[in-house]
């Protein structure tokens, strides 16, 4: 098995004409994907594509949405915490940030999570059914 760093995911699923190296290392991704047994993708890589593809490539939530839904289909790619990925981008879709969303899901077993973010992510969070509740702390 090899761990894929945020990059390779990147130019696996971006087109970027104005990088003159990307359609080389998109050959090169595609490439180190149809040819490996077992492609780890750690959940940091995964919360760090979200950030890439959406700050730097502009990707709407949906197309992430569908980038992450086929990387965990692919039968030799194994996405750390799959499950816990997958509900943070269902939490994504009802209006949580995706990196607020993940960190909601892998906090599950704890009673509560606590911000000092005061400008709705509690009310966000409940409407989306985030799997414990988010409180502000004062």
């Amino acid at each position: 098995m090899i761990a894929v760093d945020t990059n390779i995911l990147a130019r696996l699923y971006v087109d970027d004409p104005a990088d003159p190296e990307a359609r080389s290392q998109q050959v090169i991704a595609a490439e180190l994907f149809r040819t490996s047994d077992a492609i780890f993708v750690p959940v940091t890589v995964t919360l760090e594509l979200e950030w890439v593809v959406r700050a730097f490539y502009d990707l709407p939530v949906a197309d992430f949405d569908r980038l992450i839904a086929h990387l965990a289909a692919l039968p030799n790619v194994v996405v750390e915490d799959r499950e816990q990925v997958l509900e943070a981008l269902a939490l994504a879709r009802g209006g949580l940030g995706f990196a607020d969303a993940l960190h909601l899901t892998r906090s599950r077993h704890c009673e509560r999570f606590a911000t000092f973010d005061d400008r709705g992510f509690a009310r966000r969070a409940s409407a989306a059914g985030a799997p414990i509740p988010v409180v502000v702390a004062r």
